[in-house]
C-alpha cells in the first residue's frame, strides 16, 4: 500500500507506506545572499539523502525548506554553514508559506529534436555531444532521477536539472517553425 505525499507546492514527492511521515519547515537565515545550489550542496556533503528533504525554496528574498522530522535532530546540528557562511535554522509552522507560489522565467526555444540531449544542448548553449557528456557523467536529472538517456524524448511536465545550471520544467509545443523545427516552452525555476 503506497500513498503519495507532496511537499506544499514542490513537485517532488515522496512514498510511504504506513502512516503519513512527520515534516517540518525551515528558514535559512544567512547574512549574505546564497544560491539554490549552494544550499543543495550542503545539503549533499552533509550526506543527506534528497528523499529527505523537499525543494528549497527562494520565497520573497528569504530561503526555505522542507525536511522530515525523523532527522530534525543531525539536521539542525549540521546544517550550520553555507558556502563557509555561517546559518541560522528558524522552525516554522507548516501552513506559513501557503500563499507561496513558484516563480518561472518562461523561455522559448527553437530545437530540431525533443530529445533531452538537443533540449540541454540549446539551453546551455553547447554541442550536442558536451550535452550527451553531461549526461553520461550524471550531471542531469529528470523526474529527480539520475537520467541515463541521452536520447530521451521529453514529454509535457517533465521536470530535469543540469548540475550548477537550473532546473526547468517541459511545458511542451507551442508550434512549428517552417523548417519543421519545434518552439517549445520550457520553465525555468527561479
Amino acid at each position: 500500500w503506497i500513498i503519495l505525499f507532496m511537499w506544499g507546492e514542490d513537485e517532488k514527492v515522496i512514498f510511504y507506506t504506513v502512516s503519513e511521515p512527520e515534516v517540518l519547515l525551515y528558514e535559512i537565515i544567512t547574512p549574505v545572499e546564497l544560491r539554490h545550489q549552494d544550499i543543495l550542496g550542503t545539503m549533499y556533503s552533509l550526506n543527506i539523502s534528497p528523499e529527505m528533504f523537499g525543494d528549497i525554496i527562494l520565497y520573497d528574498n528569504r530561503y526555505f525548506i522542507y525536511v522530515l522530522k525523523l532527522f530534525q535532530n543531525y539536521f539542525e546540528m549540521n546544517f550550520t554553514k553555507v558556502c563557509n557562511t555561517k546559518v541560522e535554522l528558524k522552525e516554522l509552522d507548516l501552513d506559513y508559506l501557503k500563499d507561496y507560489e513558484r516563480a518561472y522565467e518562461e523561455l522559448e526555444l527553437i530545437v530540431s529534436s525533443l530529445r533531452i540531449d538537443t533540449i540541454i544542448a540549446r539551453l546551455v548553449n553547447v554541442n550536442r555531444d558536451k550535452a550527451k557528456d553531461m549526461i553520461k557523467n550524471k550531471l542531469v536529472t529528470l523526474n529527480y532521477n539520475i537520467l541515463n538517456k541521452y536520447d530521451y524524448v521529453i514529454k509535457e511536465g517533465d521536470i530535469f536539472s543540469i548540475r550548477k545550471l537550473g532546473k526547468y520544467k517541459y511545458v511542451g509545443i507551442i508550434k512549428m517553425t517552417k523548417k519543421d523545427n519545434y518552439i517549445i516552452k520550457i520553465d525555468k525555476y527561479v
